[in-house]
């Protein structure tokens, strides 16, 4: 198996994402990402298996013997939580995730109170965490730059594995296996995922969300993809061609009404405008026709789902709160069951805890 010790950072940087997954797989080759850096590590086979390790937590915590059993998975290891980007439910959510299989954790949540401020390197905090850590979970506005921490730790006397919990405008990974693991629940007693089509509203251009999640839909049969958004902020250039490449059906639209009515999932996403200039650009947009309320509600069908990543604003109108079709709460109880399987499947522990006695 290919790894990171054997290829320049310069090299790597260049790759394909495709390429890199490779560099990046657990020891052993079964599949599973050592460094979790973007969507495209994830192919059908290990998805499902992260479904179903995520099912089998969910259910050994139920009572407390099992409870207590997973906190015993990981109680000989540490995360350190670097969130340089503002963030309450990842930062909470990969929190808890860790706590249920006992982990010890740290965290800094501001570049402001670590030794960056003094102008320390990104390089030299990675490596004075990994010193007092077993895993380092980041989140942070600068584009690239968990892979680029991760090239640096694969590449140390300490290497540990790099959980990439948002990065720039790019990736989001972990969000987009929590939306994979929210559709494939909503539908899995109502003939699976295959053959839906999933609608994307709102800030398309900006949001990594989307980006993720949709790459992560191509490894499933004929999902079809639409996406609504003012054209200001319309799905940028390289999610249509990965789709043109993998001969996925998706259209572009403006309608939102009318790709509801044709919808099994509908994804809202809010106006990414802390990406704005200081002109601010996005109150400039009309997105009056882009937001889902009592109209849109009326069109979704009675199996379809509404998802959100949150935060939200007031792209979903809180009178869908208690339909039963509206998941977006949901999706952040999911979050933390996926990113504890994640995690356990990260240090070799996907076997014990499906084949154990609870």
């Amino acid at each position: 198996m290919a790894k990171l010790t054997e290829i320049s950072w310069e090299a790597f940087e260049s790759l394909p994402l495709e390429e890199k997954k490779p560099y990046l797989e657990l020891p052993g080759g079964d599949g599973m990402p050592y460094h979790t850096l973007f969507a495209q590590q994830f192919d059908r086979a290990n998805l499902e298996r992260l479904c179903a390790l995520a099912n089998r937590i969910r259910f050994i915590n139920k009572s407390k013997e099992g409870a207590l059993y997973l906190k015993n998975v990981l109680s000989h290891k540490r995360a350190m939580l670097y969130f340089s980007q503002p963030s309450s439910r990842t930062f909470l959510s990969h929190l808890a995730a860790c706590q249920i299989l006992g982990m010890t954790t740290g965290s800094v949540r501001d570049a402001a109170t670590s030794s960056e401020f003094k102008g320390e390197s990104h390089e030299d905090s990675i490596r004075t965490f990994s010193s007092y850590f077993d895993m380092i979970i980041m989140r942070s506005p600068e584009r690239g730059l968990a892979e680029k921490m991760a090239w640096e730790l694969s590449n140390s006397e300490r290497p540990i594995p790099i959980l990439n919990a948002g990065s720039g405008k790019d990736q989001h990974p972990t969000q987009a296996l929590l939306d994979i693991y929210t559709l494939v629940r909503s539908f899995e007693n109502k003939g699976g995922l295959d053959g839906r089509t999933v609608t994307f509203c709102g800030d398309l251009m900006r949001g990594r969300t989307v980006r993720s999640l949709s790459y992560l839909l191509t490894n499933f049969k004929n999902v079809r993809q639409i996406f609504v958004a003012p054209q200001e902020l319309q799905v940028p250039a390289d999610v249509v061609m990965i789709l043109a490449k993998k001969g996925i059906d998706f259209e572009v639209s403006d309608n939102l009404k009318e790709a509801t009515r044709v919808s099994d999932a509908v994804y809202m996403t809010r106006i990414q405008d802390e990406w704005d200039s200081a002109k601010g650009d996005s109150s400039k947009i009309d997105t009056s026709n882009f937001k889902f309320g009592p109209e849109e509600l009326a069109l979704l069908g009675p199996d379809a789902i509404i998802m959100h990543p949150l935060p939200r604003r007031d792209e979903i109108s809180t009178c869908c709160d208690h339909d039963p079709r509206a998941m977006y709460w949901r999706q952040m109880r999911n979050g933390m069951w996926i990113r504890a399987a994640l995690i356990a499947a990260t240090f070799g522990f996907e076997s014990s805890i499906m084949n154990c006695g609870y």
